[in-house]
């Protein structure tokens, strides 16, 4: 799908990291954004650096209401056509650690936000986009964010690689669901990429996490992750699918 001046991207998570550069990414490809991040974000400042065709609607990815102010305010910009679904938490936690047994209240606001909060967002930005005229064939994208977690889950991610495996698993029922309507779904995993979850890591750690990077040995980029969700953007093909992007990284149990 080509983006044009009337292309609308609704962006969560937008205020930093991978939402950051995507909502950058797809600003500078041409399309109006739409940054939906918690009130405390600075996704007002990222919005303000991108310009007029750019606007922040302070929200909960979990809250009906308030997604659905994002999803209206896009219509206002334009034509709500992309959606890069990047909010989300991980909270660690073993099942039974030094401190007793995990918090339920702890593996459900995860859950709730990386998955549930991924599947609202989605569910309302695809129905926006079922009122418009499809174009070279379709009428929209939705980019969800899972994680190698979800794949590889380590010690203490029992609550996050539960909710990406979930995000994964949505994947493909949501492209099926939604083909009807001309609407693609797909599910990008990263590795251990330059975010703000992983810098307050002390030098050590992330010199370990490098090195278990076969090629190339770093941390990702958040600007490789927006490049990939450009693509995906304009590769109609792509449909379905959760894409690893980890450098072949295959996490070990800790």
């Amino acid at each position: 799908m080509q983006i044009s001046d009337k292309t609308v991207a609704v962006v969560t998570g937008g205020g930093s990291g991978l939402g950051e550069a995507t909502a950058r990414r797809l600003h500078a490809a041409g399309a109006a954004i739409v940054i939906l991040d918690l009130e405390g974000s600075r996704g007002a400042a990222v919005a303000e650096d991108l310009g007029d065709r750019a606007r922040f609607v302070a929200a909960d990815v979990r809250d009906e209401t308030q997604v659905q102010a994002a999803v209206d305010a896009a219509g206002e910009l334009g034509e709500l056509r992309i959606a890069v679904c990047c909010a989300g938490i991980g909270t660690p936690g073993r099942i039974i650690g030094k401190r007793g047994v995990l918090e339920l209240e702890t593996f459900r606001q995860v859950v709730e936000i990386n998955l549930i909060g991924t599947f609202n967002v989605m569910r309302l930005a695809a129905l926006a986009m079922t009122g418009l005229e499809p174009v070279e064939g379709e009428r929209g994208v939705v980019i969800l964010t899972a994680s190698v977690a979800a794949f590889d889950g380590q010690i203490g991610q029992a609550a996050y690689a539960s909710s990406k495996s979930g995000v994964v698993g949505l994947t493909l029922s949501s492209a099926r669901d939604l083909a009807d309507k001309k609407i693609r779904v797909m599910t990008i995993a990263p590795g251990t990429f330059e975010t703000p979850m992983l810098a307050g890591l002390p030098e050590e750690a992330r010199t370990v996490l490098e090195a278990q990077t076969p090629h190339p040995a770093r941390l990702g980029r958040p600007a490789e992750f927006a490049d990939l969700a450009a693509h995906i953007v304009d590769n109609p093909m792509l449909n379905g699918e959760a894409i690893r992007l980890d450098g072949s990284l295959r996490m070990p149990p800790r």
